[in-house]
């Protein structure tokens, strides 16, 4: 059986949308981004050579090309410090041409979401991603399973439409 298609392939072959949904207060916490941060490190924004880096040069030619990559976080409030991180160095998403949104976990309750983070490309195919308990990525599953994708798309444009745009989103 092939293996799946790598997110990065999928993004170079995306053709008009890339949605990315992230429901998590805490990722891969061993992350030397996330230990460099708390260890007090913060990005120069004016120095984009030490901060650039190939995931963002991706994102940026997806935009270039007209493809909207939007990414929404539902997040805990008061935010863990690993969404504190987050939120500081989102800039660099929103540099690379991706529009980033925020929204807290309590203004979700009447909405139906998926028990998973994703990255939903052109609503045809549906990159769910687990983790552990820790935050840790475990595996990625694909689906192209119709009411998957109907749940996942609903639940994104629901979040979109309440959340706040990043550069308005302030911490608690």
């Amino acid at each position: 059986m092939p293996a799946d298609p790598p997110l990065e392939d999928l993004l170079r072959s995306c053709t008009h949308s890339a949605l990315h949904l992230e429901m998590r207060d805490g990722y891969m916490r061993d992350d030397p981004l996330f230990l460099r941060w708390l260890d007090g490190h913060r990005d120069d924004l004016a120095d984009r050579s030490s901060w650039w880096n190939p995931w963002l040069q991706l994102i940026h030619e997806t935009t270039a090309r007209g493809v909207e990559v939007r990414r929404a976080r539902v997040v805990s409030e008061p935010v863990s410090e690993y969404i504190r991180f987050e939120h500081e160095i989102t800039f660099r998403n929103v540099v690379s041409g991706e529009q980033v949104r925020w929204l807290p976990r309590q203004q979700t309750t009447d909405l139906a979401l998926p028990g998973n983070d994703f990255w939903l490309i052109d609503e045809r195919l549906l990159v769910v991603h687990h983790f552990s308990g820790e935050g840790d990525f475990v595996d990625d599953e694909i689906s192209t399973d119709p009411q998957t994708l109907k749940l996942c798309h609903s639940a994104f444009e629901a979040v979109w439409e309440r959340a706040v745009p990043h550069e308005d989103f302030r911490l608690h």
